[in-house]
């Protein structure tokens, strides 16, 4: 089974969140820099992210991204289900249907198939997914060009 570009890519914002310092909210145009996609599509996957709860978005002074308890806590495979939808694995009616979707054992057997699959990730978090080397290949992706680098300062230092 083949995840859509749109459940791969919320998989990797929430990881990528998921291993954000304390208190670092980056925004939605850093983190489609980092993980090297469109701008757009990765507004469109956090803005589903933010509705499912596993994202807090925030515009403005102080806003950006920050992953939400559930967003540690809900499974792979949970997440994947709701990013992906409703749709079948085959497309059997349509503009020109299947002429064996009559007697066709086919499509409930890749149904269960595709079910298999999610369970499989049932057992798994974003935070299991974010473990060592994941972990470190994430800390490590490139700031966004023209990123200004966060400074932490403390008065009396």
């Amino acid at each position: 089974m083949q995840l859509t570009r749109f459940t791969d890519l919320g998989l990797r914002i929430v990881m990528r969140l998921a291993v954000a310092a304390d208190g670092e909210r980056p925004g939605s145009r850093s983190i489609a820099d980092e993980l090297s996609v469109s701008y757009t599509h990765a507004t469109k996957v956090i803005t589903r992210l933010s509705e499912l709860g596993i994202v807090d978005a925030r515009r403005g002074r102080g806003g950006g991204l920050a992953i939400t308890e559930l967003g540690h806590t809900a499974s792979v495979g949970w997440l994947a289900r709701r990013l992906e939808g409703e749709a079948e694995v085959v497309e059997c009616d349509g503009a020109n249907p299947c002429p064996l979707r009559s007697g066709c054992l086919l499509r409930s057997a890749l149904r269960r198939a595709q079910e298999a699959f999610f369970e499989s990730l049932d057992t798994l978090t974003i935070d299991d997914l974010t473990q060592t080397p994941t972990r470190a290949v994430l800390l490590a992706l490139p700031p966004p060009v023209g990123a200004v680098p966060h400074i932490s300062s403390t008065i009396g230092e």
